[in-house]
């Protein structure tokens, strides 16, 4: 049994999760608090919680999902799990940042580069990585099927898809990955994007536009 608790971070609106076992361990998915009112309600509700962080997942490298890792990597010991294809999108946030108003920390390398189809073991539990490219170069999704959840990143909201005109963006690799890896979950897998309201694989299997064929 799991908790699941998310943060919504940063002037990107991202969706930042927490989720722990019942003994307290936790894992810390894609750290968007920028401002130091945003990391300390991170780390108070750490605190407060009794949490453990044992891992920290980036699903992709784009700025609004990895502003945190600095934070996170300097106040817990825990290794960096993040997509192997996206090192350039890693160091270019210190270069766009700026344009945006945003300063960005140097986020740490990876301890550990993911590629897709590794089966990783957090809070005693499977946590499938399915490779979905499209939205960023080489973004990955994380699937607990005990717990018939998905943490999508920015693949798949609620009746949507990730932008695909930013670069490493390719539409079709996006429709395809979300048809091969994500569609063919059950369809009650819960799926908790990057922003958003979460959402079910069943109902956008009917209800989202992009893959239905409304749109495009």
């Amino acid at each position: 049994m799991i908790t699941i608790h998310h943060f919504v971070f940063n002037p990107f609106y991202e969706n930042t999760f927490l989720v722990w076992n019942s003994s307290g361990e936790t894992v810390i998915l894609d750290p968007g608090c920028y401002s130091k009112a945003e990391q300390n309600l991170l780390e108070d509700f750490i605190e407060e919680k009794n949490l453990k962080p044992v891992a920290l997942l980036n699903t992709h490298c784009h700025i609004d999902h990895i502003l945190g890792n600095a934070f996170v990597l300097q106040n817990w010991d825990v290794p960096l799990y993040a997509p192997a294809g996206e090192t350039q999108a890693f160091e270019s946030v210190l270069q766009y940042g700026p344009g945006m108003g945003i300063f960005p920390e140097k986020s740490p390398d990876a301890a550990v580069e993911l590629n897709g189809g590794e089966v990783l073991d957090f809070l005693g539990l499977t946590w499938e990585v399915l490779s979905v490219p499209g939205h960023s170069p080489d973004g990955m999704c994380f699937y607990l099927p005990q717990e018939a959840c998905l943490f999508a990143g920015d693949v798949l909201f609620r009746e949507s898809i990730g932008r695909t005109d930013l670069p490493g963006g390719n539409l079709e690799r996006l429709l395809s990955g979300i048809r091969t890896k994500l569609f063919t979950l059950p369809s009650t897998t819960k799926v908790f994007p990057g922003h958003g309201e979460a959402t079910e694989i069943g109902y956008e299997i009917l209800n989202n536009p992009f893959l239905s064929g409304r749109f495009g």
